[in-house]
């Protein structure tokens, strides 16, 4: 009788086990999705920013200037 109590507690902790890891391992899965939604905004803004900037410094040199005809304010 005994012997099946104990069997009992431990099914019992096992099973608490196995919720507790599973639980966890949901976390971690959410957690990675949401650091990669994030890791891809932050690249997304990395590369808007490099293209405004390439694009500040092709008026700041003139070229795009001369090829839109925007010259002396015109």
């Amino acid at each position: 009788m005994e012997n099946k109590e104990n069997l009992h507690r431990e099914e019992e902790a096992a099973n608490g086990d196995m919720v507790a890891n599973s639980l966890r391992a949901r976390g971690h899965r959410r957690q990675n999705e949401s650091t990669k939604r994030v890791n891809k905004l932050w690249l997304w803004l990395g590369v808007l920013l490099l293209v405004a900037i390439l694009l500040y410094w092709l008026f700041s040199i003139g070229i795009m200037e001369s090829l839109s005809g925007y010259f002396n304010g015109n």
